[in-house]
Protein backbone atom coordinates (compact mmCIF):
# COMPACT_ATOMS: atom_id res chain seq x y z
CA UNK A 1 0.00 0.00 0.00
CA UNK A 2 0.96 3.63 -0.85
CA UNK A 3 1.55 6.06 1.09
CA UNK A 4 -0.44 9.27 0.13
CA UNK A 5 1.23 12.92 0.47
CA UNK A 6 1.92 14.15 3.76
CA UNK A 7 2.91 10.83 5.25
CA UNK A 8 -0.62 9.31 5.48
CA UNK A 9 -2.41 6.47 3.61
CA UNK A 10 -5.58 5.80 2.53
CA UNK A 11 -7.72 2.46 1.62
CA UNK A 12 -8.98 2.86 -2.20
CA UNK A 13 -12.81 1.73 -2.70
CA UNK A 14 -13.48 1.28 -6.22
CA UNK A 15 -16.29 3.92 -7.01
CA UNK A 16 -19.46 2.94 -8.99
CA UNK A 17 -19.48 5.38 -11.72
CA UNK A 18 -22.63 5.21 -12.66
CA UNK A 19 -24.14 6.10 -9.41
CA UNK A 20 -21.47 8.71 -9.04
CA UNK A 21 -22.25 10.60 -11.72
CA UNK A 22 -26.27 10.76 -10.79
CA UNK A 23 -24.81 12.41 -7.94
CA UNK A 24 -22.37 15.10 -9.04
CA UNK A 25 -22.90 18.03 -11.20
CA UNK A 26 -23.99 18.52 -14.30
CA UNK A 27 -21.07 18.98 -16.86
CA UNK A 28 -20.11 22.72 -16.61
CA UNK A 29 -20.47 23.02 -12.89
CA UNK A 30 -17.42 24.35 -10.69
CA UNK A 31 -15.48 22.10 -9.85
CA UNK A 32 -13.22 22.03 -6.71
CA UNK A 33 -9.66 23.73 -7.78
CA UNK A 34 -6.53 21.67 -7.05
CA UNK A 35 -5.27 24.74 -4.08
CA UNK A 36 -8.48 23.67 -2.12
CA UNK A 37 -8.25 20.16 -2.64
CA UNK A 38 -4.65 20.32 -1.06
CA UNK A 39 -5.66 22.52 1.72
CA UNK A 40 -8.66 20.15 2.41
CA UNK A 41 -6.81 17.21 2.06
CA UNK A 42 -3.87 18.72 4.48
CA UNK A 43 -6.23 19.62 7.26
CA UNK A 44 -8.16 16.26 6.59
CA UNK A 45 -4.90 13.84 6.76
CA UNK A 46 -3.69 15.90 9.73
CA UNK A 47 -6.20 14.79 12.09
CA UNK A 48 -6.63 11.43 10.77
CA UNK A 49 -3.12 10.70 11.68
CA UNK A 50 -4.01 10.91 15.17
CA UNK A 51 -5.77 7.84 15.03
CA UNK A 52 -3.19 5.51 12.62
CA UNK A 53 0.38 7.14 11.99
CA UNK A 54 1.83 7.32 8.69
CA UNK A 55 3.32 3.72 8.98
CA UNK A 56 0.11 2.17 8.84
CA UNK A 57 -0.18 -0.27 6.18
CA UNK A 58 -3.79 0.87 5.66
CA UNK A 59 -6.82 2.42 7.00
CA UNK A 60 -10.35 1.52 8.07
CA UNK A 61 -13.30 3.35 6.42
CA UNK A 62 -15.55 5.28 8.71
CA UNK A 63 -18.92 4.22 9.39
CA UNK A 64 -21.62 5.61 6.80
CA UNK A 65 -23.50 8.75 8.62
CA UNK A 66 -26.87 9.94 7.21
CA UNK A 67 -26.28 12.74 4.80
CA UNK A 68 -27.54 16.66 5.34
CA UNK A 69 -31.01 17.13 3.01
CA UNK A 70 -30.27 19.40 0.25
CA UNK A 71 -31.67 22.91 -0.59
CA UNK A 72 -30.82 22.62 -3.93
CA UNK A 73 -28.38 19.39 -4.41
CA UNK A 74 -25.39 18.83 -1.45
CA UNK A 75 -22.10 17.12 -2.31
CA UNK A 76 -19.73 15.65 0.83
CA UNK A 77 -16.52 15.30 -0.62
CA UNK A 78 -14.20 13.23 1.39
CA UNK A 79 -11.35 10.58 1.89
CA UNK A 80 -12.71 7.04 3.21
CA UNK A 81 -11.52 7.41 6.45
CA UNK A 82 -10.29 5.94 10.04
CA UNK A 83 -13.49 5.90 12.51
CA UNK A 84 -11.71 8.89 14.27
CA UNK A 85 -12.66 11.36 13.22
CA UNK A 86 -13.48 13.59 9.48
CA UNK A 87 -11.64 16.69 10.55
CA UNK A 88 -12.29 18.21 7.24
CA UNK A 89 -15.29 18.57 5.06
CA UNK A 90 -16.55 20.57 1.96
CA UNK A 91 -19.91 21.01 1.82
CA UNK A 92 -20.82 22.00 -2.50
CA UNK A 93 -24.50 23.55 -1.44
CA UNK A 94 -26.29 26.57 -1.06
CA UNK A 95 -25.11 29.21 1.41
CA UNK A 96 -27.33 28.86 4.19
CA UNK A 97 -29.51 25.54 3.69
CA UNK A 98 -29.38 22.62 5.92
CA UNK A 99 -26.38 20.98 3.78
CA UNK A 100 -24.26 24.01 4.02
CA UNK A 101 -23.81 24.48 7.82
CA UNK A 102 -27.11 26.63 8.33
CA UNK A 103 -29.86 25.71 10.41
CA UNK A 104 -32.22 24.39 8.63
CA UNK A 105 -33.36 20.21 9.35
CA UNK A 106 -30.41 18.47 7.82
CA UNK A 107 -29.92 15.05 9.44
CA UNK A 108 -26.43 15.30 9.75
CA UNK A 109 -24.44 15.17 12.51
CA UNK A 110 -22.47 18.54 12.16
CA UNK A 111 -25.60 20.83 10.60
CA UNK A 112 -25.70 24.04 11.73
CA UNK A 113 -22.52 23.82 13.45
CA UNK A 114 -19.81 25.93 11.39
CA UNK A 115 -19.11 29.36 11.95
CA UNK A 116 -16.61 32.26 9.92
CA UNK A 117 -12.91 31.56 10.68
CA UNK A 118 -11.31 33.87 13.17
CA UNK A 119 -8.59 35.50 11.76
CA UNK A 120 -5.85 37.48 13.88
CA UNK A 121 -2.84 39.43 13.43
CA UNK A 122 0.05 37.51 12.04
CA UNK A 123 3.00 37.08 14.55
CA UNK A 124 5.99 36.39 12.56
CA UNK A 125 8.46 33.63 14.19
CA UNK A 126 12.22 33.78 15.71
CA UNK A 127 14.73 31.25 14.72
CA UNK A 128 16.79 32.46 18.10
CA UNK A 129 15.30 31.44 20.64
CA UNK A 130 13.99 27.86 19.15
CA UNK A 131 17.02 26.06 21.05
CA UNK A 132 16.33 27.83 24.66
CA UNK A 133 12.43 27.29 24.47
CA UNK A 134 12.65 23.42 23.20
CA UNK A 135 14.73 22.93 26.17
CA UNK A 136 12.82 24.06 29.00
CA UNK A 137 10.03 22.75 27.39
CA UNK A 138 11.98 18.98 27.22
CA UNK A 139 12.95 19.63 31.20
CA UNK A 140 9.22 20.39 32.12
CA UNK A 141 8.27 17.46 30.17
CA UNK A 142 11.09 14.57 31.72
CA UNK A 143 10.17 15.92 35.42
CA UNK A 144 6.59 15.31 34.94
CA UNK A 145 4.53 12.60 37.41
CA UNK A 146 4.02 9.49 34.97
CA UNK A 147 2.50 6.01 35.52
CA UNK A 148 2.64 3.97 32.68
CA UNK A 149 -0.92 2.23 31.78
CA UNK A 150 -1.34 -1.34 32.02
CA UNK A 151 -2.48 -2.99 28.27
CA UNK A 152 -6.25 -3.72 29.37
CA UNK A 153 -6.23 -0.01 30.28
CA UNK A 154 -7.04 3.02 28.24
CA UNK A 155 -5.44 6.57 27.76
CA UNK A 156 -8.33 9.19 27.95
CA UNK A 157 -7.74 12.52 26.50
CA UNK A 158 -10.42 15.36 26.71
CA UNK A 159 -10.05 18.55 24.64
CA UNK A 160 -11.53 20.93 23.00
CA UNK A 161 -11.46 21.37 18.95
CA UNK A 162 -12.44 23.08 15.84
CA UNK A 163 -10.96 21.96 12.61
CA UNK A 164 -11.44 23.21 9.00
CA UNK A 165 -14.76 23.30 6.88
CA UNK A 166 -14.97 24.59 3.58
CA UNK A 167 -18.18 25.89 1.60
CA UNK A 168 -18.76 25.86 -2.20
CA UNK A 169 -22.06 27.37 -3.77
CA UNK A 170 -22.04 25.40 -7.00
CA UNK A 171 -24.58 28.03 -8.46
CA UNK A 172 -22.44 30.92 -7.82
CA UNK A 173 -19.01 29.21 -7.67
CA UNK A 174 -18.57 31.68 -4.45
CA UNK A 175 -16.49 29.80 -1.87
CA UNK A 176 -16.53 30.82 1.76
CA UNK A 177 -13.80 29.15 4.66
CA UNK A 178 -15.61 27.72 7.89
CA UNK A 179 -14.51 26.01 11.01
CA UNK A 180 -16.49 24.42 13.00
CA UNK A 181 -17.71 25.57 16.14
CA UNK A 182 -15.24 25.19 19.27
CA UNK A 183 -16.52 21.61 20.65
CA UNK A 184 -15.53 18.97 23.00
CA UNK A 185 -13.72 15.83 22.02
CA UNK A 186 -13.31 12.97 24.04
CA UNK A 187 -11.02 10.19 23.07
CA UNK A 188 -10.24 6.49 24.97
CA UNK A 189 -7.55 4.80 23.21
CA UNK A 190 -5.86 1.14 24.39
CA UNK A 191 -2.07 1.52 24.73
CA UNK A 192 -2.01 -0.88 21.90
CA UNK A 193 -3.92 1.43 19.51
CA UNK A 194 -6.51 -1.39 18.81
CA UNK A 195 -8.98 -0.82 20.96
CA UNK A 196 -10.52 3.04 21.71
CA UNK A 197 -13.82 5.42 21.22
CA UNK A 198 -14.84 9.07 20.06
CA UNK A 199 -17.11 10.76 21.64
CA UNK A 200 -17.71 14.50 19.60
CA UNK A 201 -21.13 15.80 20.36
CA UNK A 202 -22.11 17.38 17.41
CA UNK A 203 -20.22 16.51 14.74
CA UNK A 204 -20.19 12.22 15.43
CA UNK A 205 -23.10 10.08 16.03
CA UNK A 206 -24.95 11.13 19.70
CA UNK A 207 -23.62 8.29 21.42
CA UNK A 208 -20.01 8.27 20.03
CA UNK A 209 -17.99 5.75 17.77
CA UNK A 210 -16.18 2.73 18.19
CA UNK A 211 -12.32 2.85 17.47
CA UNK A 212 -11.86 -0.75 17.67
CA UNK A 213 -9.64 -1.84 14.63
CA UNK A 214 -6.48 -3.62 13.02
CA UNK A 215 -4.29 -0.83 12.94
CA UNK A 216 -1.69 0.15 15.49
CA UNK A 217 -0.74 4.04 14.16
CA UNK A 218 1.20 5.56 16.89
CA UNK A 219 -0.07 4.01 20.16
CA UNK A 220 1.53 4.35 22.79
CA UNK A 221 3.24 0.80 22.83
CA UNK A 222 4.85 2.35 19.75
CA UNK A 223 5.60 6.07 20.42
CA UNK A 224 7.38 4.58 23.80
CA UNK A 225 9.68 2.34 21.69
CA UNK A 226 10.96 5.16 20.32
CA UNK A 227 14.73 5.59 20.69
CA UNK A 228 15.39 9.31 23.26
CA UNK A 229 18.36 10.13 21.34
CA UNK A 230 17.70 13.23 18.91
CA UNK A 231 19.66 12.19 15.84
CA UNK A 232 18.25 8.48 16.44
CA UNK A 233 14.88 9.65 16.87
CA UNK A 234 15.15 12.04 14.46
CA UNK A 235 16.19 9.44 11.93
CA UNK A 236 13.36 6.81 12.81
CA UNK A 237 10.74 10.06 11.86
CA UNK A 238 12.41 10.91 8.52
CA UNK A 239 12.11 7.24 7.65
CA UNK A 240 8.65 7.67 7.77
CA UNK A 241 8.50 10.70 5.35
CA UNK A 242 8.41 10.22 1.74
CA UNK A 243 8.94 12.53 -1.59
CA UNK A 244 5.22 13.94 -2.27
CA UNK A 245 5.93 17.08 -0.14
CA UNK A 246 8.22 18.21 2.36
CA UNK A 247 10.13 15.41 4.16
CA UNK A 248 10.58 18.21 6.60
CA UNK A 249 6.81 19.28 7.31
CA UNK A 250 5.89 15.63 7.00
CA UNK A 251 8.62 14.80 9.92
CA UNK A 252 6.95 17.90 11.83
CA UNK A 253 3.83 16.81 11.58
CA UNK A 254 4.58 13.36 12.74
CA UNK A 255 5.54 14.41 16.06
CA UNK A 256 2.65 16.34 16.17
CA UNK A 257 0.04 13.76 16.37
CA UNK A 258 2.34 11.78 18.61
CA UNK A 259 2.45 15.05 21.39
CA UNK A 260 -1.79 15.34 20.90
CA UNK A 261 -3.98 12.92 21.57
CA UNK A 262 -1.30 9.98 23.18
CA UNK A 263 0.57 9.61 26.48
CA UNK A 264 4.54 9.32 26.28
CA UNK A 265 7.00 8.42 28.92
CA UNK A 266 8.62 11.72 30.30
CA UNK A 267 12.12 11.12 28.53
CA UNK A 268 10.28 9.92 25.15
CA UNK A 269 7.89 12.99 25.45
CA UNK A 270 11.59 15.69 25.88
CA UNK A 271 12.99 13.67 23.13
CA UNK A 272 9.79 14.76 20.91
CA UNK A 273 10.56 18.46 21.38
CA UNK A 274 13.94 18.56 21.39
CA UNK A 275 13.95 16.67 17.87
CA UNK A 276 11.02 18.64 16.85
CA UNK A 277 13.74 22.16 17.21
CA UNK A 278 15.74 20.02 15.10
CA UNK A 279 13.81 19.94 11.94
CA UNK A 280 14.96 23.01 9.54
CA UNK A 281 12.32 25.67 9.59
CA UNK A 282 10.74 25.72 13.09
CA UNK A 283 10.57 28.97 14.87
CA UNK A 284 9.07 30.45 18.15
CA UNK A 285 6.09 32.38 18.30
CA UNK A 286 6.16 34.30 21.27
CA UNK A 287 2.47 34.84 21.60
CA UNK A 288 0.00 31.90 21.04
CA UNK A 289 -3.32 31.36 22.43
CA UNK A 290 -5.17 27.93 22.26
CA UNK A 291 -8.65 26.37 21.68
CA UNK A 292 -9.16 27.35 25.61
CA UNK A 293 -7.92 30.72 25.24
CA UNK A 294 -5.00 30.22 27.56
CA UNK A 295 -1.88 32.25 26.47
CA UNK A 296 1.92 30.66 25.71
CA UNK A 297 4.33 30.62 24.05
CA UNK A 298 4.67 27.89 20.51
CA UNK A 299 6.93 26.26 18.46
CA UNK A 300 5.55 26.41 15.00
CA UNK A 301 6.50 25.66 11.61
CA UNK A 302 5.02 26.98 8.62
CA UNK A 303 3.79 24.25 5.32
CA UNK A 304 5.83 25.65 2.17
CA UNK A 305 3.23 24.36 0.29
CA UNK A 306 -0.11 25.16 1.96
CA UNK A 307 1.36 28.35 4.03
CA UNK A 308 -0.30 26.75 6.94
CA UNK A 309 1.67 27.62 10.00
CA UNK A 310 1.34 25.05 12.62
CA UNK A 311 1.74 25.49 16.44
CA UNK A 312 1.97 23.89 19.14
CA UNK A 313 1.61 25.81 22.24
CA UNK A 314 3.37 25.65 26.09
CA UNK A 315 2.20 27.46 29.13
CA UNK A 316 4.85 30.09 29.56
CA UNK A 317 5.03 29.65 33.62
CA UNK A 318 5.23 25.77 33.50
CA UNK A 319 5.88 24.97 29.59
CA UNK A 320 3.91 22.20 29.45
CA UNK A 321 1.48 21.32 26.34
CA UNK A 322 -1.52 23.12 26.11
CA UNK A 323 -2.60 22.41 22.55
CA UNK A 324 -2.19 23.58 18.56
CA UNK A 325 -3.42 26.13 16.18
CA UNK A 326 -3.40 26.40 12.54
CA UNK A 327 -2.67 30.07 10.88
CA UNK A 328 -2.12 30.52 7.33
CA UNK A 329 0.24 32.87 6.44
CA UNK A 330 -0.03 33.85 3.06
CA UNK A 331 -2.96 34.13 0.91
CA UNK A 332 -4.23 30.71 -0.63
CA UNK A 333 -6.85 30.54 -2.70
CA UNK A 334 -9.78 32.43 -0.68
CA UNK A 335 -7.96 31.48 2.75
CA UNK A 336 -6.52 34.79 3.90
CA UNK A 337 -3.36 35.46 5.91
CA UNK A 338 -3.71 35.31 9.59
CA UNK A 339 -6.81 33.06 9.54
CA UNK A 340 -6.99 30.58 12.26
CA UNK A 341 -8.24 27.10 10.73
CA UNK A 342 -7.46 24.89 13.32
CA UNK A 343 -7.49 25.37 16.97
CA UNK A 344 -6.77 22.24 20.13
CA UNK A 345 -6.66 22.58 23.68
CA UNK A 346 -5.78 19.36 25.86
CA UNK A 347 -8.00 20.01 28.75
CA UNK A 348 -7.28 16.34 30.69
CA UNK A 349 -5.07 13.54 29.80
CA UNK A 350 -5.45 10.40 32.26
CA UNK A 351 -5.49 6.86 32.45
CA UNK A 352 -9.02 4.74 32.95
CA UNK A 353 -9.64 1.46 33.31
CA UNK A 354 -12.04 0.95 30.57
CA UNK A 355 -13.97 3.12 27.87
CA UNK A 356 -15.96 5.47 28.60
CA UNK A 357 -14.92 6.15 31.90
CA UNK A 358 -13.87 9.29 33.35
CA UNK A 359 -12.57 8.09 36.85
CA UNK A 360 -8.65 8.14 36.76
CA UNK A 361 -7.05 4.50 37.55
CA UNK A 362 -6.16 4.02 41.03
Amino acid sequence: MKRTPWGRSARHEPLDHVELARLLPAPGDPALPPDRQLLLERHLMTHIQQRTGPSSPEYPAAPAGPAPRPVRRALLIAVPVTAAVVAAVVAVNTFGGAGAGGTGGGAGPENGQRVAAPVVQLEPGDTQPVSSVAEKVSRAAETQKFTAPRQDQYIYVKSKVSYLSIEENVDTNERRTMVQKLHPREVWLSPNGLKGWLYEPGFQPEDGISLDGDVEGWSYNKVSALPTDTKALLDRIYAYTDGDSSRDQQAFDTISDMISEQLAPPKISAALYRAGAKIPGVVVVDHAKDAAGRPGVALARTDEQTGERREWIFDKQTYAYLGSRGIQTKQFDDVKPGTVVERTAILTRKIVNKKKSHTPAP
